[in-house]
């Protein structure tokens, strides 16, 4: 890797004004589009970890680097940290730098609970997923390594070999959601360990994070984002890639985009381009993020309404698929440990509006329930993939609901803006006046049939009320 990231290096630093004017502005605007696409899940994970960090002291959704936010109750509709949160877990988030030297991290025995943790590099991958389904209950201890690391670990410590130097680690640890249970969880919580290895066997202090006055902490990540012009987009990409290299398999865009000056530690200067071609640069940003929005129903396989997307966690150069999901639902897990159906259409193949229709999932009994060994949801979301508010503040729907049955042994679950009434409030969940995502959570899929890892479970149609 490093052979690769000095070659982009001599690369960008032959990269003249004459080279640029060999371009067209066709040449350009294909170049430039597909460097925004492949850098969107680098931009967004740098863009969050501004986000989420920019604090002096741990909070529940955000803390310093190197500092867990420990999440102590579901998140509400004022939530815009993530995209599509769930309300099922409560999250254990931290960001860290290995470019130094290795990080531990900890986590005592969970009991009977379900977790699973996360580790994502730059690009929002994941490269390790323990937890519940993959290593068990018991209490782990693990070391994550840099890209240039080499060295001893002590006794007992399991390394983790990771390929950038900013790292994501999110944790996501079960919860019914009562205050007898938040506090168990807490309990977990308060024991989960994060410090660098030079602490290993010493009392550790995190220092207090340094406060940012130039990050938005209102505007959604997203949004941030693709406020981004073309400029200031690609210099950061230069600036990022340099401790966050490309992997190996993505040579080939590597080498296009160094046609445009977009290489590791490079200055990215419109000022070397010929005015139609520099136009054709800037107006990429806006032509990408149009196809990564139209993405949504190309992203995975769509079947009696809803969308079943497969292709997350593991992207190799998928890089449209990486970068929608870093767009509407930063950041994943892997289809083994979560799948994620989502809601596109009724039963009459159209868009979902609760400003018109009330609308019914009907399940024909409890064993047609999603099938999965953790859990299961549905989440209710705006139009921008974030939680609706409403008098409840209730934002899913799962067993912990205690849904009511109908005679026949079916399930109904309301998907409507106005409540449905007491006989049936429990399977109710609420939508905004207008425009809805739904989406189901099945955590720890069934592997074998039925399963919605191979197909052979799908969720019903959604079906208008009526």
């Amino acid at each position: 890797m490093k052979n690769i990231v000095s070659g982009l290096l001599l690369a960008a630093s032959l990269f003249t004004g004459g080279a640029a004017h060999a371009l067209t502005a066709e040449e350009a605007k294909s170049i430039a589009e597909d460097a925004y696409v492949f850098g969107y899940s680098l931009i967004s994970v740098e863009m969050s970890r501004k986000v989420i960090t920019n604090v002096e002291k741990p909070e529940t959704t955000r803390a310093p680097m190197g500092q867990f936010a420990n999440l102590r109750e579901y998140p509400t509709a004022a939530f815009r940290d993530v995209t599509a949160p769930n309300a099922d877990t409560l999250y254990s988030s931290t960001f860290i730098d290995v470019s130094k030297e290795p990080w531990i991290v900890s986590w005592p025995d969970m009991g009977d609970r379900y977790y699973v943790w996360e580790f994502y590099d730059a690009w929002v991958p994941v490269v390790f997923d323990p937890g519940s389904r993959t290593t068990g209950q018991e209490a782990q201890t693990y070391a994550i390594t840099g890209p240039g690391w080499s060295g001893t670990l002590p006794e007992g410590v399991k390394e983790v070999k990771v390929p950038t130097s900013t790292i994501w680690i999110l944790g996501r640890t079960y919860s019914t959601g009562t205050p007898e249970d938040y506090k168990e969880v807490w309990a977990l919580q308060d024991q989960y360990r994060l410090y660098p290895l030079r602490a290993w066997g010493r009392e550790y202090t995190p220092p207090p994070g340094k406060i940012d006055p130039s990050v938005d902490m209102k505007r959604s990540v997203r949004d941030s984002v693709n406020a981004l012009d073309a400029e200031g987009y690609f210099q950061w990409m230069n600036n990022l890639m340099v401790d966050n290299p490309p992997a190996p398999e993505d040579a080939s865009i590597v080498a296009r985009m160094v046609e445009i000056g977009i290489a590791p530690g490079a200055d990215f200067d419109l000022s070397k381009f010929e005015p139609d071609v520099a136009a054709a640069i800037e107006a990429a940003p806006k032509a990408a993020w149009d196809k990564i929005e139209a993405y949504t129903a190309q992203s995975g396989t769509v079947n009696q309404g809803w969308l079943v997307n497969l292709k997350i966690g593991h992207y190799g150069t998928d890089y449209m698929a990486r970068a929608w999901l870093s767009a509407f639902g930063i950041p994943a897990n892997a289809p083994k440990d979560a799948v994620y159906p989502i809601g596109l259409a009724d039963a009459d193949g159209e868009p979902l509006d609760a400003s018109k229709h009330d609308y019914v999932i009907r399940f024909a009994s409890k064993d047609d329930l999603p099938p999965a060994e953790g859990f299961w949801s549905l989440t209710m979301y705006d139009t921008g993939y974030f939680f609706v508010p409403n008098a409840l503040n209730r934002y899913t729907l799962s067993e912990r609901n205690d849904l009511q049955t109908n005679a026949d042994g079916s399930i109904d679950l309301y998907l409507q803006k106005e409540n449905p009434g007491p006989e049936k409030e429990s399977n109710w969940l609420p939508a905004p006046d207008g425009g809805f995502i739904p989406m189901f959570r099945l955590y720890w899929p069934n592997e074998t049939p039925p399963s919605v890892l191979d197909g052979t479970w799908w969720p019903p149609r959604i079906t208008k009320a009526g």
